[in-house]
């Protein structure tokens, strides 16, 4: 797993402690207790619940079987359909007003109920979730609402946290561990199948702000996908961070050359800055223009936090660029 491997026995350490935690659920469900003979027969039993920890370490109660998943962050919404479940409120894509394109055709009639960590409570409430999975949300007082409305609002994503790892939390949280192993087995086999279509390169990864351009570090989630791959990055680009690098003037544009470059753009703004520099000689000579080995990608994908469904986009845009 790349830069994972490295680290491996973290995340190992990590997922047996998920583990350990899912399966000792049990013992802190909520069973209710036989109805008293004075009770009505008709009595539900309240639904069981589990106790989980979330990425700021709080433990929280959530639903053994969730039935009503709302979802604050595309990276959510992509790792619960990656396991079978489909939310029943859904937020705006990365800087976009729109849900994720390309979850278009899993998504079809699910109400918004705002913007990418930005949810309107009172959408949020006609919804009637029973968890809602709240990204990496620091407002605290946001998140105060929303546990007026279900106590299961789990905060899913730390930081730091890589893409794989903010996976199988998500994955705890939704009681779904088992799947997740699987969806990560089989995102192992694509990768190990598309190594041998791919040939070595090295590869640029950029998003093109007003600003200029910035780079994305090494432990970035396309720049992952990428090293999975076995890719290499351009000397400048070899940083072992989670963030972009700050925009570079012209002047420093060969810090973004390499044998391709993978460019994307998130803003009206940022695409039109581009069409600006593309006419400029310093763009020009830049070693992967030369070669036409520039590759437009969807900025809303490769500059997320990443998820399984977005890995897969990453992965089919670079074998088809890179095997084609």
């Amino acid at each position: 797993m790349s830069p994972l491997r490295r680290a491996g026995g973290l995340f190992a350490a990590v997922l047996a402690a998920l583990t350990v935690a899912a399966c000792g659920s049990s013992s802190s469900t909520d069973t209710s207790a036989a109805p008293a003979a004075s009770q009505p027969a008709s009595s539900a039993a309240a639904p069981a619940t589990r106790e989980v920890k979330d990425a700021t370490g709080t433990l929280i109660k959530v639903p053994a079987e969730p039935k009503r998943v709302v979802t604050l962050t595309q990276e959510d919404l992509d790792a619960a359909l990656a396991l079978g479940v489909t939310p029943v409120g859904i937020t705006n894509g990365q800087g976009i007003d729109t849900p994720p394109a390309y979850l278009a055709d899993k998504i079809q009639g699910i109400p918004v109920v705002g913007n990418l960590l930005q949810p309107v409570i009172d959408k949020v409430v006609e919804v009637q979730p029973d968890l809602i999975l709240a990204g990496d949300m620091q407002d605290q007082q946001i998140l105060d609402q929303l546990r007026k409305i279900t106590p299961a609002t789990v905060v899913t994503m730390a930081p730091t946290d890589d893409w794989k790892l903010s996976f199988m939390g998500i994955a705890n949280t939704l009681n779904k561990l088992d799947a997740a192993k699987q969806v990560l087995a089989d995102y192992d086999a694509k990768i190990a199948e598309a190594k041998a279509r791919v040939k070595p390169a090295e590869v640029s990864i950029v998003r093109w702000n007003p600003q200029g351009p910035s780079w994305m570090e090494k432990r970035q989630f396309a720049s992952f996908v990428a090293t999975d791959l076995g890719l290499t990055r351009p000397k400048a680009q070899d940083k072992d961070g989670t963030a972009h690098s700050m925009p570079l003037s012209l002047e420093a544009l060969a810090d973004i050359d390499g044998d391709w470059l993978f460019l994307s753009t998130l803003t009206a703004d940022g695409e039109k800055a581009l069409d600006e520099v593309k006419k400029t000689p310093a763009f020009k000579e830049l070693k992967a223009v030369k070669d036409d080995h520039v590759v437009s990608v969807d900025g809303s994908v490769w500059s997320t936090r990443g998820a399984p469904l977005a890995a897969q986009v990453v992965l089919d845009d670079l074998v088809k660029a890179l095997a084609g």
